[in-house]
């Protein structure tokens, strides 16, 4: 048994099997060799889960509405789920969720948060994947002027106050119907989306930079620059491929980050259109009811929680998943500790043997 598993440690890592191994290996191409660490790791298995229930909620939301709780309109007002007080009224069968404090359901409203959180999240860290990898492979690559440049562009856009720009340039564009830069940028998710990119793009740029700076002395470059390839070509066919394991990884972590930077923006009240329903304007909105209204904070939290736990679990394990060094140091430990294990043992067995007495003589 032991065998088996340091065979499949071996395997796990991408070395060779043992000479000891026996004949007929089967052979894993890399994917499969991923996929095969990934799914060991069940932590990262139930975020995934998770993010994939998230998802389908996101998308579902309109046909729950239509067809489960009979409440097309996210923004329709129940005044018969507010006391005499104009406080909500909590679960019921009806209401899942209870209401919001306007009376509208919160159920609906979470789920069509989830849908807004997720699309700025996903267009957000897209946007910063393409800056970041094109400007971090180009000054990387190119080193010299070419990235001083750069990388004293990075150092100005993560010298400037996020918060204080991204509430500035969301309430300006905000406020003009046309949008900003002559309407190429209008009021609603994009603009979020845009204002979150711009602003976060110089970590994965130095990220790749990194990278780049290791890997364009490789002699696989040093082979595609004497057969007469081209920059272009370098930089985005032989070198980009070696980089997906870590822009895979870091868009994994970017994704949840986002997510609780919408949520800030919509928390301070200037993110997403007021129609529009943001977990961040929610919490917002029950920040003075918590006391006497418990569900209108907690099941808008509850989802934020669990996105980005979920995101930051599934990051963890594509970053094992894509190490094989990680792995097989696991494995190694493991091993180790099991060593250990049975040293102490045999060493307790000892001790708990009577002693031999001499006879007399």
């Amino acid at each position: 048994m032991a065998k088996v598993q340091t065979e499949d440690a071996r395997e796990d890592a991408g070395l060779e099997p043992s000479l000891g191994a026996g004949v007929g290996v089967e052979g894993r191409s890399p994917w499969q060799l991923f996929w095969r660490r990934f799914r060991r790791d069940r932590v990262a298995l139930v975020g995934l889960v998770l993010i994939g229930l998230m998802i389908a909620a996101a998308l579902s939301a309109g046909l729950f509405a239509r067809y489960v709780v009979h409440h097309p309109d996210v923004n329709e007002f129940h005044f018969d789920m507010l006391d005499e007080y104009g406080l909500p009224l909590g679960p019921n069968k009806e209401f899942w969720f209870g209401a919001d404090p306007q009376g509208r359901d919160l159920f609906l409203q979470v789920m069509y948060g989830a849908r807004t959180s997720l699309i700025v999240a996903f267009f957000a860290t897209g946007l910063e994947v393409v800056i970041g990898v094109v400007l971090g492979v180009i000054a990387g690559y190119f080193r010299g002027k070419v990235d001083t440049f750069i990388s004293r562009m990075m150092d100005v856009v993560l010298s400037l106050p996020v918060l204080l720009l991204a509430l500035g340039l969301v309430a300006a564009c905000g406020l003009q119907p046309q949008g900003c830069l002559g309407g190429l940028i209008k009021p609603g998710l994009l603009l979020v989306s845009y204002v979150i990119g711009l602003f976060s793009w110089p970590y994965l740029a130095r990220i790749v930079r990194g990278q780049v700076l290791s890997l364009r002395e490789k002699e696989f470059v040093e082979a595609a620059r004497a057969l007469g390839a081209s920059n272009v070509r370098i930089m985005f066919r032989e070198i980009l491929p070696n980089l997906i394991a870590p822009i895979v990884v870091y868009s994994t972590l970017l994704v949840p980050a986002n997510v609780l930077f919408e949520a800030g923006l919509s928390y301070l009240g200037i993110g997403v259109p007021i129609t529009t329903p943001s977990w961040g304007r929610q919490l917002s909105d029950a920040s003075s009811l918590f006391q006497s209204a418990w569900w209108t904070m907690f099941f808008p939290g509850l989802f934020l929680l669990i996105t980005t736990l979920a995101f930051n679990l599934v990051g963890d394990g594509l970053r094992d998943a894509l190490d094989p060094r990680a792995e097989a140091a696991a494995y190694a430990r493991k091993g180790r500790r099991r060593k250990r294990k049975e040293a102490m043992g045999e060493g307790e067995i000892v001790a708990t043997e009577p002693a031999p007495t001499g006879g007399v003589g």
